[in-house]
């Protein structure tokens, strides 16, 4: 089994020794790289086209955010995981926001590393006789959670409602498939210009270019009828506020997280 490729851009002598005493002889991680400044960061990552990037917001030369944002914008992005001892809400947001799939705050443990990575890969840290066992329960009970269409087209009516997005309106119907798709197929929310929007184009015979503009549109109808309460309620959590909208990527992802969540 290949391992998964890792790079630490950090400047912190502790946090690079951890790693590399733990990624050593590790059986599903290798360290491929330590960067220790952002100044040529993106280029390094880019030449070496790993799994997952570990990147701290403080660095020498170019912070940890201007690092990130360039990061999102390889055509080949990592698995992004922010680990820095900056660790207020505005900091974790932002970062967030900006397109980071992980926030670890400083110090964090050796197993903390494996469990986080694990997850962005949706790599099992399990034996491989522990995977069968696993992969048979799934067998037998795989069905159970599973959203149906019928259910999945009513329950994100429901939430369009609640947010008021109109029916009418042409980023109502790309919205929703988009949405759908990512349920069925998450990895597609990481390509979203690529193929997430060519494969709504093709469905409605227009081009992507207007599927993206009519959900950037149904997202602001939402947002300028001021619903923000009522878009938060969805969530669970005061996610958005009146002057901050999300991406249409944000907000898709969000909605197909709830979902899957709520039907797990």
């Amino acid at each position: 089994m290949e391992k998964i490729k890792l790079i630490i851009i950090d400047d912190s002598q502790q946090m690079k020794t951890m790693a590399r005493e733990h990624f050593s002889e590790h059986e599903k991680i290798e360290l491929i790289k330590e960067i220790n400044d952002g100044q040529n960061a993106v280029q390094e990552v880019k030449e070496a086209c790993p799994d997952v990037v570990l990147l701290d917001l403080v660095l020498p030369n170019k912070d940890g955010y201007a690092v990130l944002e360039e990061l999102t914008e390889l055509e080949k992005v990592p698995k992004i995981i922010i680990c820095t001892a900056l660790s207020s809400a505005n900091f974790v947001h932002k970062a967030m926001q900006m397109g980071a799939n992980y926030f670890l705050v400083k110090p964090c443990s050796e197993g903390d590393l494996d469990r986080v990575i694990f997850e962005q890969t949706e790599t099992s840290p399990l034996s491989n006789k522990q995977q069968a066992k696993v992969q048979a329960v799934m067998e037998q009970y795989g069905n159970v959670g599973r959203i149906t269409h019928k259910n999945m087209d009513e329950r994100i009516s429901n939430i369009f409602i609640t947010v008021g997005i109109p029916a009418h309106i042409k980023g109502y119907q790309f919205l929703r498939e988009a949405i759908k798709m990512t349920i069925d197929t998450p990895d597609i929310i990481n390509s979203i210009t690529k193929k997430l929007y060519p494969n709504i184009a093709e469905r409605f015979s227009t081009s992507p270019s207007k599927v993206e503009r009519a959900i950037r549109h149904a997202i602001e109808v939402a947002w300028n009828r001021g619903k923000i309460e009522n878009i938060n309620s969805v969530f669970g959590l005061p996610v958005y506020d009146a002057n901050e909208k999300p991406t249409n990527g944000e907000f898709i992802a969000l909605v197909a997280d709830k979902m899957l969540i709520e039907s797990a």
